[in-house]
């Protein structure tokens, strides 16, 4: 029999293959993009250890450190005899084993009991942490844990950082004793098919369904799709249809959308049907001409980027905010001649000040902002003017000015190649095959951007290395502003080279 890990477990509890894959093909996961989400649940975890042991009477155990049979013992004797905090607490019954984020100590007149949480780096409870929390409280109380309860403690991003390092009121415990306890016999039952599962020789025959993006997208779905046909229109490419409908449509024998009836297709994508039948672009230029002929005078084309922590880092910021480090200014003046204005703080501080003047004073008085997607800039200098109130005004200003071509291009123009998509990387090559965001060198997208952030903020960068960070980042985003000057000049019905 195995030790199956909690992971392991709710893995199963996803998908069987999933676990099969786990155990005996490791190697066949695509963890690509997961790298962010490991590095903030990580800083969640060594907040809680400072939030929950303010005294620093408590222990870490140390698995990398000293190992799991070393772990399971210094656990035991812990939790046995001292009244403190211990935290990744190695928990081990037959078939199964966990750590426990936080045991919390409670001394009475019954002995030393333990308040165990699971600390999550989300800001609600979902309901694969119930389960989560289920095998959890189950391992441990099979273990002989005395519990006293069981909870999840997950972010609070109404939680405002006051600095100097404390995260008081940073998480928000939930408490789900009862409802843990209650699943003891399912959990029971999970790990017994679990084990049957991890014995099996072969990787079990299940197909691609709903199971393989929740509550996770599944890392192995790729390895799981190998012997698909290659489809030119899957259903992927529709619009606004998620997994769920996606897979339903499967089930029903379709998996091209060109083969959907069209009755069983919204009109936006009726017409994406109709596109990719007919191999070629769909452009209302009369239309999009119109949209565009109310705002005259210098344009302004803008693009933001921002990093979002967990754990917030800045005083006065909040869990996940999204906090502007970057931003790309093409001005393109009534007789055609453009110029370009930029901004990018990798010093480590708190950006956001410095940004808003910047961008106050890049933006001028009068003439239209474009932007793609104006929900996301707009909520970036809604949340700068809340911090800065003396900046407000100007930065309301700036928002009442803000014209989002994304609208125009989603009701004027669609090309088969954009599979569904209007994002500005779908929409660019097929109006501006010149320009490629796969000729970048090292950012390509906003998540390596992001990546790109953290890498130049860490302390052990050099500074050479910073440097190239900065020439990436700056190209990066300078090409986002500079693709909406093109995507403007088509919808105008001009034309405009890539400047030298």
């Amino acid at each position: 029999m195995r030790q199956l890990s909690k992971s392991k477990i709710i893995a199963f509890r996803q998908c069987p293959k999933r676990l099969w894959l786990e155990l005996h093909k490791p190697e066949l996961r695509d963890d690509s993009g997961s790298e962010l989400v490991f590095a903030i649940g990580n800083q969640v975890g060594d907040v809680a250890r400072q939030i929950y042991d303010s005294t620093g009477d408590g222990k870490l155990i140390d698995i990398n450190a000293i190992g799991w049979d070393a772990a399971y013992s210094e656990t035991s004797a812990w939790l046995a005899s001292t009244p403190a905090p211990l935290f990744e607490a190695a928990l081990r019954i037959d078939g199964a084993l966990a750590l426990a984020d936080v045991m919390l100590p409670e001394s009475g007149e019954n002995g030393l009991r333990w308040h165990m949480l699971e600390v999550k780096s989300s800001t609600s409870v979902k309901d694969y942490h119930r389960e989560d929390l289920a095998v959890q409280t189950y391992i441990a109380t099979t273990a002989g844990v005395d519990l006293a309860s069981s909870s999840l403690a997950h972010v609070d991003n109404t939680f405002v950082y006051p600095g100097g390092g404390d995260y008081r009121g940073l998480l928000k415990a939930v408490d789900l004793t009862a409802e843990s306890q209650a699943m003891a016999g399912d959990v029971a039952n999970w790990i017994r098919e679990a084990q049957e599962v991890a014995a099996l020789s072969a990787e079990p025959e299940i197909e691609t369904g709903p199971q393989c993006s929740t509550p996770f997208d599944c890392p192995f779905r790729q390895h799981c799709d190998r012997d698909k046909p290659t489809i030119d229109f899957p259903l992927s490419s529709l619009h606004r249809v998620g997994a769920k409908k996606r897979d339903e449509l499967e089930g029903m024998g379709y998996d091209d959308l060109r083969e959907i009836p069209a009755d069983m297709l919204s009109s936006v994508n009726r017409m994406i049907k109709r596109q990719s039948i007919a191999g070629e672009a769909w452009f209302d230029a009369e239309g999009a001409a119109a949209d565009l002929a109310p705002h005259t005078g210098t344009a302004y084309f803008l693009d933001f980027e921002t990093i979002s922590f967990g754990v917030p880092i800045w005083k006065g910021t909040r869990p996940y905010q999204q906090l502007p480090f970057q931003f790309s200014l093409h001005i393109v003046a009534p007789d055609g001649k453009m110029e370009h204005r930029e901004f990018l703080d990798l010093s480590g501080d708190d950006p956001s000040e410095a940004f808003a003047r910047a961008l106050i004073d890049y933006c001028g008085k009068t003439g239209p902002v474009f932007v793609y997607n104006a929900g996301f800039e707009n909520g970036v200098m809604r949340g700068l003017a809340k911090r800065f109130p003396l900046l407000g005004p100007d930065l309301h200003a700036i928002i009442a000015r803000v014209v989002d071509l994304l609208p125009i291009a989603r009701n004027r123009y669609y090309h088969p190649d954009q599979h569904g998509s209007w994002s500005i990387k779908a929409v660019l090559p097929t109006v501006c095959p010149d320009l490629a965001y796969d000729d970048l060198d090292g950012v390509q997208h906003g998540q390596a951007a992001q990546q790109a952030f953290l890498e130049a903020m860490a302390p052990e960068t050099t500074a050479e290395r910073k440097t190239e960070i900065a020439r990436q980042l700056l190209s990066y985003c300078e090409l986002d502003t500079f693709a909406m000057v093109r995507l403007w000049d088509f919808f105008r019905g001009s034309e405009r080279t890539a400047p030298s």
